[in-house]
């Protein structure tokens, strides 16, 4: 099942990142063995650090790198991994 489908169609009937990101995760949990821990989609993007910036859009980010190929997606996600590793220790600690 596509993930990101089913995102923007329930997007598309109104409802929010938070109550989409829910019924996934209702979803995914009904046919779980109960010796199994739940599952998520992305329980990330029910939490974000220092603002709302990202929180309110339709989409998120990753969802639409998610849909990139294998190899871009890598070099995706390795090059905003180096961008804060490398500027790790540059910013006040409370923001870090």
């Amino acid at each position: 099942m596509n993930w990101n489908n089913v995102r923007r169609q329930m997007r598309d009937n109104g409802m929010t990142p938070e109550e989409i990101e829910q019924r996934i995760d209702e979803l995914l949990d009904r046919d779980r063995p109960e010796d199994e821990p739940p599952k998520t989609t992305c329980a990330a993007s029910s939490r974000q650090v220092g603002g709302t910036h990202y929180k309110g859009m339709g989409i998120q980010v990753w969802d639409v790198v998610d849909t990139w190929p294998l190899e871009q997606r890598i070099g995706y996600y390795r090059g905003n991994a180096l961008k804060y590793i490398m500027r790790m220790g540059t910013k006040d600690s409370s923001a870090q």
